[in-house]
């Protein structure tokens, strides 16, 4: 008999109940076997979510509750990850965030099929491809993939931080570390035999097995897989998110300037939309729970709760009212991404000089 190809997703939440159930139906039609999800501080259910669903063994729930390390929540949870039987069985590893979903546009749209496409890999880059706001201003209980369409042009000059990427490795001892964008701490052992494509096909060189976090801009990307990214949702929802704080740094605050850098709405995209015959009928099935189903129904009414509650707060409403004002993100020209790249070039010189100075 065939080994069966365990693919694992690692996730870390908190308050995101209303989407996990979406997020979970996408991914399982899309070939992860298996989820590993870690909570902490959960106000709407989440976590009592997770709980049922590792009962009917859908995922493995972790409370991620602290004592948090100097690397943050989410850094906590996937150090403590790598030690669990879970992650030591699988074959391949992807960490996600829950506003991220696999979108592959090859054979069947799933990660075996992406897999087979490329054969020699060991590891892939997924690069985001950033859906905008799209003009919606309060929260609907409806998909995610479905509402927001609005995107990111294929070939995006600036600014860096959209060409980021989540890596999928192959779990073979030759990255001994979880790490959010890509696996850490390699065995230079093995590191020969790794090889690295991207979502074009193309093998990378080899600055993207130790170190690289983000693909080369201004060139296509998405060829084979993409990493559809919604950051914002609508702006009700990203109201919340200010008051959550960032994943992996839950101190930042968010305000227009995370904002902009992510509400590119220049093109449309519905490629993911072919990965709905499959995934439509698990999500109606995890509704139809009922003990999930209910569940789902009391996190989005906590969303409004707290979305009123923080309206009445005059930093989130002035944070709303700008949000109504802003425009819609403007794709910079490559001429004016070759000026920022290059005083961006210019100050990783004047740095490399300073810390070669400051060792002499």
């Amino acid at each position: 008999m065939a080994h069966r190809v365990n693919i694992l997703a690692v996730l870390c939440v908190r308050n995101e109940a209303a989407f996990l159930l979406e997020w979970l139906a996408h991914h399982r039609a899309c070939g992860f076997t298996h989820f590993l999800v870690f909570s902490n501080d959960c106000d709407d259910g989440t976590d009592v979510m997770l709980d049922a669903l590792a009962a009917e063994g859908w995922l493995t729930h972790i409370r991620n509750d602290g004592p948090y390390d100097k690397g943050g929540i989410q850094f906590t949870a996937l150090k403590h990850a790598q030690k669990l039987d879970v992650v030591q069985q699988a074959d391949w590893i992807l960490p996600l965030d829950v506003d991220e979903f696999v979108n592959i546009h090859v054979g069947d749209g799933t990660v075996p099929a992406l897999l087979d496409a490329l054969p020699d890999a060991t590891a892939i880059t997924l690069t985001w491809r950033l859906f905008g706001n799209g003009d919606h201003i309060r929260y609907k209980d409806a998909p995610v993939t479905r509402l927001f369409t609005k995107c990111a042009p294929a070939v995006l000059h600036w600014p860096w931080r959209a060409s980021m990427f989540k890596t999928l490795y192959k779990n073979d001892g030759t990255y001994r570390k979880l790490g959010v964008h890509r696996p850490r701490n390699p065995d230079t052992a093995r590191l020969d035999h790794a090889r690295w494509f991207d979502g074009e096909g193309r093998e990378l060189d080899t600055q993207f097995k130790t170190k690289r976090l983000f693909s080369n801009f201004g060139q296509p990307n998405y060829a084979l897989v993409q990493l559809n990214h919604y950051p914002l949702g609508a702006m009700e929802s990203y109201v919340m998110k200010a008051d959550r704080g960032r994943a992996v740094h839950s101190d930042h605050v968010l305000g227009l300037d995370y904002w902009v850098e992510r509400n590119f709405c220049s093109d449309s995209d519905t490629s993911i939309a072919r990965m709905s015959p499959a995934s439509t009928p698990i999500l109606e099935s995890l509704k139809a729970d009922p003990v999930l189903g209910p569940l789902h129904q009391q996190a989005v009414a906590w969303r409004h709760a707290r979305f009123d509650a923080l309206m009445q707060q005059e930093p989130f409403r002035a944070l709303f009212g700008r949000l109504l004002m802003a425009g819609h993100t403007r794709p910079v020209s490559p001429r004016a991404a070759r000026f920022m790249v290059q005083y961006a070039n210019r100050a990783r010189r004047t740095g490399a000089k300073a810390a070669t100075k400051a060792q002499q």
